[in-house]
């Protein structure tokens, strides 16, 4: 556990970057700080690892004051994860993730030997070893300056923007890519971002920040979208937090309706309408308008209308279900399992009626 006991950081012209931080950042939990620039986000993760040393106040680590010890050994324990991951462009991609251990006293077989275990874990093909950072995409060097601050599989991991610097769908990659390592190795994470969706998605509590480094609200996602503290936070959350909010009502009460489907290379009913095209082991493929296409015989990808995103069953989540029904091009959400086939259609009005269920239970 990590906590910010009355933590201020005044620099010598007079900005208060931090003032007066209370928190507790969670053993085995994301915590994420967000807001505008310059409430004090990056400081105050910086102020963790005493990358920059606060003015007053107490950092505590697992109960110890962080000014007590040696700084570098306080950040033995502590991965860093930067924008652009910072990685040394001389070494190749096994070299840079092997750093931490070889600085630490490894032999160099063993420290490589973790980088490559490492390498798998974030995703990155073993064939990528013996690459250098320039050779390497802007979301895979991301992947690896990950993997390098795990490599001496510390307790904490800070996190300052690590995906701002990437396009949406990378950044998207790599979100649920940490969300899933969180999964296995469960590490104390502080992740700083100035993107409230990204900080609903990944936190389990959010810190949201003033300018001036005033703590506005320290909530669960889900509090923080449905009972903002103040306008500052609503403004700041933003006009599309009931869209958001969806992302936390559960989807338990979702009945799935029944979906017309044909496999491709198989001939469709004529005048059907909209039919969903799958392949032979009921994956989604694309929609079919049997009343506009010119198709005559077996249905083949060039046929295919793009279908908008799924909904996985198995996530629970009236947001995802919502999503799956208004970006379909038929009007009708496709749901899959956990095998990525089909399971079912869901409507937007469906969702809704679950939704207004809901909220009379919570009214109740």
């Amino acid at each position: 556990m990590i906590e910010f006991r009355g933590v201020t950081k005044r620099y010598p012209d007079g900005t208060v970057a931090v003032d007066e931080l209370d928190l507790e950042v969670e053993a085995g939990r994301i915590t994420v700080f967000v807001g505008p620039s310059g409430c004090g986000k990056t400081t105050s993760l910086r102020m963790i690892n005493r990358m920059i040393e606060p003015s007053g106040g107490t950092i505590l680590v697992d109960g110890k004051d962080i000014m007590a010890g040696d700084p570098a050994e306080l950040r033995r324990g502590i991965g860093y994860v930067i924008q652009q991951a910072g990685l040394f462009p001389h070494r190749t991609i096994l070299d840079n993730i092997a750093t931490v251990p070889l600085l630490l006293g490894w032999n160099k077989a063993d420290a490589r030997k973790r980088a490559a275990e490492l390498m798998e874990t974030v995703g990155l093909a073993p064939e990528m070893a013996k690459r250098y950072p320039t050779q390497l995409s802007g979301g895979q060097q991301q992947r690896v300056g990950v993997a390098r601050a795990l490599a001496a599989d510390p307790p904490i991991l800070l996190m300052d923007e690590p995906f701002s610097a990437v396009d949406p769908v990378v950044r998207e990659s790599l979100q649920e890519e940490l969300l899933r390592l969180q999964g296995e190795l469960g590490k104390t994470i502080v992740f700083v971002t100035h993107d409230i969706d990204e900080a609903v998605k990944l936190g389990d509590k959010v810190a949201v920040l003033r300018v001036g480094g005033k703590l506005a609200q320290f909530d669960d996602p889900g509090h923080l979208l449905a009972r903002p503290v103040d306008d500052f936070v609503d403004n700041f959350v933003g006009r599309d937090r009931g869209y958001r909010g969806l992302g936390f009502r559960s989807s338990a009460a979702l009945t799935l309706g029944e979906l017309p489907t044909v496999t491709l290379g198989e001939k469709p009913a004529r005048h059907a309408g909209w039919v969903l095209v799958v392949d032979a082991d009921g994956r989604p493929q694309g929609w079919l308008n049997t009343a506009e296409s010119a198709a005559d015989g077996p249905v083949g990808h060039e046929h295919l209308v793009p279908g908008g995103s799924l909904y996985d069953v198995g996530s629970g989540s009236l947001r995802s279900a919502l999503d799956a029904a208004l970006s379909s091009p038929s009007g009708v959400g496709v749901a899959v399992d956990e095998r990525g086939a089909v399971a079912g259609s869901v409507s937007a009005d469906d969702v809704l009626r679950v939704l207004d269920d809901a909220r009379r239970d919570d009214a109740a």
